[in-house]
């Protein structure tokens, strides 16, 4: 039995669905990437927002921010757990970039409207979802991810492991695959922006806790 905020969440993946834009609107040359990712312990929420100069890979700004978490995780929602501290960690970015990477699904989702998509609306940002693990849907012969009939998403195989892409807002399903695919680096399976946002997203969480701990 659902809950009632879960089934307006549901009702509302529904309704932003049709708002999400799945063509591009960025600028003619990407320079600043961010990459959010985050990490629990203990109800809490660690996240790290990571700005990279997308030519050098130079870091431009690192941000973090917790908080007490409010729902668990639940297939499909995962809005509901985590949209509140990337949001609130987005705010606190003062460099200006060009697209944002969420560690969550986009249009490959049961209502069309994953975590990236939600974050890309409410951000007015070209995102783009990178998962680990599908959520629905099945993978073609040339890589493209299939649902209800529709191409939603995008199999990357690197070093044995899997990532799945899809447009989160404002940007096409090949371009948001092209831009992947620049990030991950020779040896890695990760987009370089993601994959350092979840490793200081833990350590900060590592932090936090000795600190707790220590006092």
């Amino acid at each position: 039995m659902k809950s009632k905020l879960e089934s307006q969440t549901i009702k509302l993946q529904s309704k932003l669905s049709k708002k999400v834009i799945s063509k591009n609107c960025l600028p003619k040359k990407i320079k600043i990437v961010c990459g959010i990712d985050v990490s629990y312990k203990e109800k809490m929420a660690f996240c790290t927002a990571i700005i990279l100069d997308i030519n050098n890979l130079n870091i431009q700004e690192t941000i973090r921010f917790s908080m007490k978490i409010s729902y668990p995780y639940i297939p499909g929602l995962f809005m509901l757990r985590e949209s509140e501290p990337i949001l609130q960690t987005l705010k606190k970015i003062k460099t200006d970039f060009d697209i944002l990477l969420i560690d969550g699904h986009g249009r490959l989702h049961p209502r069309f409207c994953g975590l990236a998509c939600y974050i890309g609306i409410k951000m007015n940002k070209s995102t783009i979802g990178v998962a680990k693990k599908i959520l629905c849907g099945r993978t073609k012969s040339d890589s493209t991810v299939e649902y209800k009939g529709k191409i939603l998403g995008f199999e990357l195989k690197n070093n044995k492991k899997k990532i799945y892409v899809s447009v989160g807002h404002k940007i096409n399903l090949k371009s948001a695959v092209n831009i992947v695919k620049q990030l991950i680096l020779e040896k890695k399976w990760y987009p370089e922006p993601l994959r350092l946002a979840d490793s200081d997203s833990k350590n900060f969480r590592k932090q936090y806790l000795h600190k707790k701990i220590t006092h």
